[in-house]
């Protein structure tokens, strides 16, 4: 439990500091959240830290032009905070009351998942107050929570930034860029700093790389290695680099088992499903229309920033259309696509299925050669037919073509096209 004086003490600060007017790269998602407002249901936005949930509270709040008294901001992640208790959320009311602020204030709740109980005062006091609240990890998105917030809740994700939002932060012009070829040297100059420093705000804003490692090593400890046990920690590690190595490729769990040394193979899936909870890897599914089938074939493994990538991970391939798959993948999830992967007699990177229908199929590499050319459309070709897809999408680093093979139409598009067009 806090005391009464301390988490007054606390909350005066942390307004006086989320009040402060900034400039802010506005962000994609803006609109979405906005137009969930009038429901008057709690909106829960998550995202891996750093991810820009806090600033997108304050672009929130600056677009609905909140004055002062008019919303309240907790930070729970304020280490003055560690000893909050349940008893403690009727001081926050007891807080507004006394302090002037509009009985109908907003409420910005700042990555709350490590605070018990909330879900109950919010599912209590959700009728009075508008309430966003943000965490950095799915346990918010979970059915339990659900259920307390009578089931009534908005879930949104938030992604670190597009490519879009990327060039926005560089003061990169993109009006008219598809009819102003003077601007494509300058956007495809863009997409090479792209692919490799990620897009995580706070390391572009700043322009400073390093910031990734500490963001990084912060997310593992926090939110992965406090949930093990101690002697995990060396483990965790070593499966955290192996990730982030491996890239768009298939996972295998016993070759897990041997680099971390761990023989419970319940206990890799558990981090595994750990590292997939704090939103830093994502496991895509090879696709089948047996369900069954699709949980005993291999996952192949993409993070969530090719900074973490590039910057943690250890690959020393020349070939970086690992690289630009996982950008396409990052943007197909942040599109909110449903995705699989092919392989059959050859391979295809990404299935998109709506509904119990495949709609859409898309090959990635760096650029289409004599090494890789039969490999690449031939997988396409049989993902395509296999489908009844009239046409299908290889993404590339820079090449720009469009091939006609067995009857199917394939577009051969450069990824930062692709990206600026989705």
């Amino acid at each position: 439990m806090v005391k009464r004086e301390e988490l007054y003490h606390v909350l005066f600060e942390q307004q006086e500091s989320f009040h402060i007017e900034k400039e802010f790269v506005d962000r994609n998602i803006k609109k979405e959240v906005l137009s969930f407002i009038h429901l008057n249901l709690p909106i829960i936005i998550t995202g891996v830290r750093r991810s820009g949930k806090s600033t997108l509270l304050c672009i929130i709040r600056n677009h609905l032009k909140l004055k002062e008294k008019d919303y309240l901001y907790i930070n729970f992640n304020d280490e003055r905070l560690t000893d909050f208790a349940l008893e403690d959320f009727q001081k926050i009311i007891d807080f507004i009351d006394e302090q002037s602020y509009d009985k109908n204030c907003y409420l910005f709740l700042d990555e709350i998942q490590e605070t018990a109980g909330w879900e109950k005062w919010v599912d209590r006091i959700k009728e009075k107050h508008p309430i966003l609240i943000t965490g950095s990890n799915s346990k918010l998105l979970s059915k339990e929570i659900s259920t307390i917030l009578t089931g009534r809740s908005i879930n949104i994700s938030l992604y670190p930034f597009s490519f879009r939002e990327f060039l926005e932060s560089r003061k990169t012009d993109i009006n008219n860029w598809e009819l102003n070829l003077k601007s494509h040297s300058r956007i495809r100059k863009e997409f090479s700093e792209y692919i490799s420093t990620g897009g995580i705000p706070k390391v572009i804003v700043d322009n400073d790389k390093r910031l990734l490692q500490e963001n990084y090593e912060n997310i593992l400890y926090r939110d992965i290695i406090k949930r093990f046990n101690q002697n995990l920690e060396k483990p965790i590690k070593e499966i955290s680099v192996y990730l982030l190595s491996n890239i768009s490729n298939r996972l295998s769990i016993r070759a897990l088992s041997k680099t971390a040394q761990i023989k419970n193979l319940s206990t890799i899936k558990s981090i595994l499903d750990t590292f997939e909870k704090a939103f830093v890897f994502f496991f895509v599914n090879k696709f089948d229309f047996s369900v069954r089938k699709q949980i005993q074939n291999p996952r192949k493994v993409y993070c969530i920033d090719n900074g973490f990538v590039t910057k943690v991970g250890f690959k020393f391939s020349e070939d970086k259309g690992w690289l630009l798959e996982n950008l396409v993948f990052l943007e197909l999830k942040r599109n909110r696509k449903d995705v699989y992967y092919f392989s059959e007699k050859g391979e295809c990177d990404f299935l998109i299925r709506q509904g119990i229908k495949i709609i859409e199929a898309i090959q990635v590499c760096h650029g289409l050669n004599e090494d890789n050319k039969e490999r690449d459309v031939n997988g396409l070709i049989e993902a395509l037919e296999r489908f009844k897809l009239k046409e299908g999408l290889i993404l590339t680093y820079d090449q720009e073509d469009e091939i006609e093979i067995k009857g199917k139409r394939i577009k051969i598009m450069p990824v930062w096209k692709w990206l600026l067009q989705v």
